[in-house]
């Protein structure tokens, strides 16, 4: 990695106004270091910073949905019990919502593209999930395989500890042995950083990164460490990727409220664990 065009990202970051100043008024993003939704009016600053994707799961309503919204939900159930009949139900209502995607753990990505076969519907899964601490080899071949099993979209994990020290080249070489095999399907590969764990510095590095490696999107969490997505990680991500890449927001937002807050930034997906109530417009409690 070029360490003049990462010190002058950083520069540009945390030197010429940070990040708090530009993207906070008074107490908006008091305890921004939160989940996104416990600071509701902090999460209308995402807009400003334009995350591109947000992960979200099972829920259930009663009214019309939004499907505009709908289309921009990565439907998703990662937890380790998820049974088939789970899946099935995740399948059920990401095609009666027409959410843009169901994402699944590997092992459920041929019930899932069997189910959807014909619909609008992408079928997702993680790669290296959830430590992003396997080989290099073992990531390039799952996602070979859960592509020849019906994925269109890899979510991979970053290796966060190659990363932690100083093993640039180790990175950026896992990442883009990932992308190129999915490219090589012309499919999407979005990068997990796990933002939780890194410092500002570590989420410039990886962002710049995934960037040079091809990713088509850098994601902030796994939801499986101990934090999510928040309102800074989000914006650094956005600064330092630009336009190139998306950025998917993962983790808290519960409402449609959240959902359209993220939107109106130009969002292209969005996270949260209530997938159809985010569509349905139903409150749903403030904790992750």
């Amino acid at each position: 990695m070029d360490s003049s065009k990462v010190e002058r990202i950083v520069s540009q970051v945390f030197l010429e106004k940070s990040l708090r100043d530009f993207y906070c008024q008074g107490d908006t993003c008091k305890g921004w270091e939160t989940n996104v939704i416990t600071q509701p009016n902090a999460i209308k600053n995402i807009v400003n910073v334009g995350a591109e994707r947000i992960t979200a799961g099972l829920g259930v309503g009663d009214h019309l949905p939004d499907l505009s919204l709908a289309r921009m939900i990565d439907h998703t159930m990662l937890k380790p019990d998820a049974t088939n009949d789970e899946i099935t139900k995740l399948c059920s209502e990401a095609k009666q919502y027409h959410f843009a995607s169901v994402c699944v753990n590997p092992g459920f990505v041929p019930l899932c593209s069997s189910l959807l076969k014909g619909t609008d519907v992408k079928v997702c899964t993680v790669i290296g999930f959830p430590l992003g601490a396997t080989t290099t080899e073992v990531k390039r071949l799952e996602a070979e395989q859960a592509i020849a099993s019906g994925a269109v979209e890899i979510d991979m994990v970053i290796n966060v500890g190659q990363l932690k020290s100083g093993n640039y080249d180790y990175v950026f070489n896992d990442v883009n042995k990932v992308v190129t095999a999915v490219k090589a399907h012309r499919n999407v590969c979005k990068v997990i950083l796990e933002t939780a764990l890194l410092t500002d510095e570590e989420k410039v590095k990886a962002c710049l990164i995934c960037k040079k490696a091809g990713a088509d999107f850098v994601k902030t969490s796994t939801g499986f460490s101990k934090g999510g997505a928040t309102v800074g990680d989000v914006a650094l991500m956005k600064k330092v990727v630009g336009s190139a890449i998306g950025v998917k927001a993962s983790g808290g937002i519960r409402s449609k409220e959240d959902a359209e807050a993220m939107i109106a930034s130009g969002a292209d997906r969005i996270g949260a664990s209530a997938s159809v109530k985010i569509v349905m417009g139903e409150k749903s409690e403030s904790s992750y």
